[in-house]
């Protein structure tokens, strides 16, 4: 190898270092290593910005979009109760999210399925107080576990097919054909991150609870007649465990209950209040079936879809300050609704609009979001902040971005168009249906994911066009001499090792030819070692940047380089044992 293969290699080895030993972002680390191959004349800058327009990259960004939409019509949430439930363990958690990732990723472009899937985890592990550290990697292994199992699971196994098809006259492989390996493989991959991921995996939790906001509201909700809650009792409406939040009493036709069993039956235009933080009371605002019991809600100018939730502490000079909600008007003098009232810590009695302010009460307002412009300097309000993500979501939109999505996947898989394409549309639809708006399209994409996959594809270019990867994998096979078993190991080790460090397919694709001659010069079936291929270029779960849905994970998750290398690579052993014994009994040498 020459120089430049050599500075690539030890800049890489270095790059690692540092993502192991540091905290910092993953992102400046591994652009500041493109941008030191760029001026030592490695890379040229076509080859060095190359990865800003690969098409990976701008299907992830594109995804966020898509996802966006599902998440602002509702489809998150509809995804939480009926696939995820109220699990009463993390080791159930797990276990309820990998399974059926797993099984749909086998069949569905595993991308778009956890792209589909981070906000809901996410959300759901709030409601259900689990660390979300705990559930993020297994998502994203669960999607790797699943698309090893068919031929379509994966990009990378349909890359293969076709080397297989161009390059052997070995013919195309069956849809099931590599499910006799894949299937043991993610079977022994989620037994072992559900029997060790209680150790290997990191319990991240924010340094200040939720639980520890000062803020308590009282906040009045009705049950809609003919909603989907009608009917139900308060556990099956999931109204009992709500973090952060407690069911004081249920009003119905003027009689008071207030000690509410969780068998009680909802009936609609029931009253029910409830008392906790901001953070519930907005999950409990999108929750379907429910709305505010103050009828000015529908009096005022913004429709229900463009409002969103505020913060307001009524100063002393407050023309309101004294009287009643009601008899001052509030919501003619400052067009927004007062949902609720915090009063240092003690429950303000009475009906919303029969609450009398005092200076210094902190009332949570449903208004415009220019609210918040028009009143930061007045002197009515001590303070006014937005609610983080407190839109209200537009069910009235749920089915036709459900639509979008499952029609995005139906197009990809059936071959209709690739990924990217289906992709552009599905996002495309999404804002022209306006199940998303623009505003929420930009704020919907992480750009630090974006950046770690642009320069990591940089780095793995630097490796092909040094020929430091082609002369790594030559010197590493050639170790096995006439042992076939050994080269079947050293061929799936080889593979892992590039995509570890390179995108997968590119992995495959370097290591395909040297398996090929590795199997005719040992004069045996050459089918054990397009497995190892297939498994070992989609067994990415000791890094970060090999596979696109652990990059994906990897901000949503809180995680650090060391937590993917702790876990992932007794897994990358794993699935080599299974690989490497499992194949030659299936298609003999």
């Amino acid at each position: 190898m020459g120089w430049e293969a050599w500075t690539t290699v030890g800049l890489i080895a270095f790059l690692i270092a540092v993502l192991l030993a540091t905290r910092l972002s993953a992102d400046v680390i591994l652009i500041g290593g493109a941008s030191l191959l760029l001026v030592l004349g490695i890379l040229e800058p076509r080859d060095a910005l190359a990865g800003l327009a690969t098409e990976g990259m701008v299907t992830v960004g594109v995804l966020y979009v898509v996802v966006a939409g599902v998440r602002a019509t509702g489809g998150v949430a509809w995804v939480v109760q009926n696939l995820l439930g109220r699990p009463r363990s993390i080791f159930r958690a797990q276990a309820r999210v990998m399974g059926p990732v797993a099984a749909v990723s086998a069949f569905l472009n595993n991308t778009p399925v956890v792209a589909m899937m981070i906000p809901a985890v996410s959300e759901w592990a709030r409601k259900m107080r689990f660390p979300v550290s705990r559930l993020m990697i297994p998502l994203s292994y669960a999607a790797i576990f699943g698309g090893v199992c068919t031929l379509i699971g994966t990009s990378t196994n349909l890359v293969v097919n076709g080397l297989v098809i161009s390059e052997t006259d070995m013919g195309s492989l069956g849809m099931f054909t590599i499910t006799w390996v894949g299937l043991p493989c993610a079977l022994v991959g989620i037994a072992y991150v559900l029997l060790f991921g209680r150790w290997l995996l990191p319990d991240r939790r924010p340094a200040v609870s939720t639980s520890d906001d000062p803020r308590q509201y009282t906040v009045e909700m009705i049950v809609e007649p003919g909603g989907p809650l009608v009917g139900k009792t308060i556990e099956q409406a999931g109204l009992r465990h709500l973090p952060n939040l407690y069911l004081m009493e249920i009003e119905r036709d003027g009689e008071i209950r207030a000690v509410v069993s969780p068998q009680e039956t909802l009936d609609g235009n029931d009253r029910v209040v409830f008392v906790g933080i901001v953070g519930s009371i907005v999950e409990l605002q999108k929750m379907r079936g429910l709305k505010p019991a103050t009828d000015q809600i529908f009096k005022l100018d913004a429709p229900a879809s463009q409002r969103c939730l505020l913060e307001a502490v009524v100063s002393d000079s407050c023309p309101l300050a004294g009287v009643s909600i009601r008899e001052g008007r509030f919501r003619t003098v400052y067009n927004a609704v007062v949902i609720a009232v915090a009063r240092n810590g003690e429950r303000v009695h009475g009906k919303i609009g029969d609450i009398v302010l005092r200076p210094g009460d902190t009332l949570l307002l449903e208004a415009h979001p220019s609210f918040t412009q028009q009143h930061r300097d007045s002197r009515d309000f001590f303070l006014v902040s937005r609610v983080h993500d407190s839109e209200r979501p537009r069910y009235e939109r749920a089915w036709l971005a459900m639509v979008i999505l499952f029609g995005m996947v139906a197009v990809v898989t059936f071959g209709w168009l690739s990924m990217l394409k289906a992709a552009l549309v599905a996002a495309g639809l999404m804002i022209v249906t306006r199940c998303t708006r623009i505003s929420e399209a930009h704020r919907a994409v992480d750009w630090h994911v974006l950046l770690v996959i642009a320069a990591a594809f940089a780095l793995g270019t630097a490796l092909q066009k040094t020929g430091a990867a082609q002369t790594i994998a030559g010197e590493l096979v050639g170790v096995a001499g006439q042992r076939p078993w050994l080269a079947l190991a050293l061929v799936y080790a080889v593979t892992v090792c590039f995509t570890e460090v390179i995108t997968n397919s590119a992995a495959a694709i370097l290591v395909f030819p040297i398996a090929h001659a590795t199997a005719q010069s040992l004069d045996v079936n050459f089918m054990p070692f397009v497995a190892a291929i297939m498994i070992g270029a989609s067994s990415s779960f000791a890094t970060p940047i090999g596979y696109q849905t652990n990059l994906m994970v990897y901000g949503p998750g809180g995680y650090r380089f060391l937590d993917y290398l702790r876990i992932g690579l007794p897994l990358d052993v794993i699935m080599g044992v299974v690989t490497v014994l499992l194949a030659p009994f299936i298609w003999l040498f």
